[in-house]
């Protein structure tokens, strides 16, 4: 089942929705045993670990970046042109930062922890937007 491509379809649903907690990202050697990180990337430097800030806690992993997790609830293709752009520019027209990790159904926008309700706000007020 592919996603939706078009960019006025994909930002009119938008859905987004903050995930319950705080997320940071943590730079490991190996994968720690006891954990479901949300997101792995294999770098050259190690693994970085996007998980449950409690989780790194609980394994006194060093940590970065207290995050707030909004999930983008439209099905987006992974072709699909200009959605990260546009949300990354909304975002940042309000002076919040954006890492985005895209999902096969959903992207995901991990934005700063202080700054999660302004975040959500933005996106709903992106999809409103008429167009």
């Amino acid at each position: 089942m592919s996603g939706e491509r078009d960019l006025a379809r994909l930002l009119e649903t938008l859905a987004p929705v903050r995930r319950p907690g705080r997320y940071v990202y943590a730079c490991v050697d190996a994968m720690p045993d006891g954990i479901e990180p949300f997101a792995v990337v294999r770098e050259d430097e190690g693994l970085t670990l996007v998980l449950d800030g409690d989780d790194a806690d609980r394994l006194g992993l060093a940590t970065s970046f207290d995050a707030a997790l909004i999930t983008l609830r439209v099905h987006s293709a992974l072709e699909a042109v200009g959605l990260t752009a546009a949300i990354a520019r909304a975002l940042a027209a309000e002076s919040i930062s954006a890492n985005v990790i895209a999902g096969f159904h959903h992207d995901h926008v991990l934005v700063p922890l202080d700054r999660a309700d302004d975040a959500l706000a933005c996106l709903q007020s992106l999809s409103a937007e008429p167009r």
